[in-house]
């Protein structure tokens, strides 16, 4: 076993302190769901309920949008979520023969900047 000794030098790494980086938030999409003339008000409800996790007073309150508006957003995502919420929608419509259709929008930055 050795002892230290009061003379010895300590040698180690000297860590140079990092500047923090920003963490800058992924771009936001906007899912929209577009009218049509075709599909019933309650298959949209269920759907809003179902693929966008909305309870039942915000899923109708969505739909009297789009059916009053010609369209309105469903949810905000990122992009990769977004891409899977517009597929979710068109695979669930024409599953049950309905023409209804989404898209997705990028949402504006805090700067208002594309």
């Amino acid at each position: 076993m050795s002892t230290r000794r009061e003379d010895e030098n300590e040698t180690g790494v000297i860590l140079r302190e990092r500047a923090e980086k920003k963490v800058k938030r992924p771009r936001m999409y906007r899912v929209v769901i577009h009218n049509d003339d075709y599909t019933p008000m309650d298959f949209v409800v269920r759907l809003l309920e179902t693929v966008f996790h909305r309870n039942e007073t915000e899923a109708t309150a969505i739909m009297l949008h789009v059916h009053n508006h010609g369209q309105g957003v469903a949810g905000v995502y990122t992009h990769e979520i977004a891409e899977t919420k517009v597929a979710q929608v068109h695979m669930l419509a024409r599953k049950n023969d309905h023409p209804l259709m989404a898209s997705m929008e990028p949402e504006d930055d805090e700067d208002g900047n594309d």
